[in-house]
């Protein structure tokens, strides 16, 4: 069954995140990805989000297409203007990619090239409708495509602190759904009991809900998240428990696991971001029994 059948079925959906590499090498890609076939509904593909220049995620959406893995490809603003947008994604659908998320990007100052210039020719809501004229038949500039394409269009949203907050990331996604989404990714989620108040309010708008598992990996990272990132509910009670556990690498991988469970008939599903441990989602996998 693919993605969109799972989605519109109420079936709840993993997605695994892999970045394609940083050269030409897709050896450890294709093993990685080839591991979970058959465990995961799809593998979501970023395209440079963190600022890092890798292989595009073009090619590795075909990739994955090529692995039988239905492919998600993240598509944003930061690097293309309009005309190179709309290429990519006709580009996408003849190759095969019918699933997209239109994230948000890093500053090009927190990746490995900080003088490169960014463009930000459409913002999330821009492409969202940009993507919405095409699958209309329309490019941006009004002219009549030559077939058109079509997607399902999921987007992400911010992290928020305090109420005034959350009713900023829901008007956000509000207006991103108005615009096209046709579902929600969130934030990593470390505290479910916490993001429950923002679950049941994304519920309101008829999308399905997607969270975010981010493997923490270590004390060092869980600290660090929780010193810059306040606000993500990483509790000093969760870094504790890292840090007391006899074997912290598969304790960290129990709590992604322990998460996912957890959320199950609270989202539609789950996307699990490890970050260069690609090859430990079959343990996160197994810890969520699936």
């Amino acid at each position: 069954m693919s993605f969109q059948k799972r989605l519109a079925s109420g079936e709840f959906v993993v997605l695994a995140e892999m970045n394609t590499p940083k050269g030409v090498d897709i050896s450890q890609l294709i093993t990685n990805a080839r591991k979970v076939k058959g465990r995961v509904d799809a593998v979501s593909v970023p395209d440079m989000d963190n600022g890092v220049m890798r292989m595009s995620a073009l090619a590795g959406g075909v990739l994955m297409q090529q692995q039988g893995i239905e492919a998600i490809i993240h598509t944003y603003g930061r690097d293309r203007n309009r005309m190179a947008l709309q290429g990519d994604l006709l580009a996408a659908h003849v190759l095969g990619i019918q699933n997209l998320i239109v994230a948000h990007s890093e500053a090009m100052g927190n990746g490995d090239h900080r003088d490169a210039k960014t463009v930000d020719d459409l913002d999330e809501i821009g492409l969202l409708k940009a993507i919405q004229g095409l699958q209309q038949g329309k490019d941006l500039a009004g002219f009549d495509l030559e077939g058109a394409p079509s997607f399902t269009t999921g987007c992400t949203i911010a992290s928020f602190g305090d109420a005034v907050a959350l009713n900023a990331v829901l008007a956000d996604a509000k207006a991103k759904v108005e615009a096209g989404a046709q579902f929600i990714v969130t934030p990593p989620v470390f505290d479910v009991a916490r993001c429950e108040a923002l679950l049941d309010k994304l519920k309101g708008l008829g999308v399905p809900v997607i969270a975010t598992i981010f493997l923490l990996k270590s004390v060092g990272i869980a600290r660090y998240i929780a010193l810059n990132e306040p606000n993500a509910g990483v509790t000093e009670a969760l870094i504790g428990r890292i840090r007391k556990a006899s074997d912290r690498e598969q304790e960290c991988l129990r709590i992604a696991g322990e998460t996912i469970v957890a959320l199950k008939g609270k989202v539609a599903g789950v996307k699990i971001e490890t970050l260069g441990w690609e090859h430990r989602l079959g343990a996160i996998l197994d810890y969520a029994q699936i």
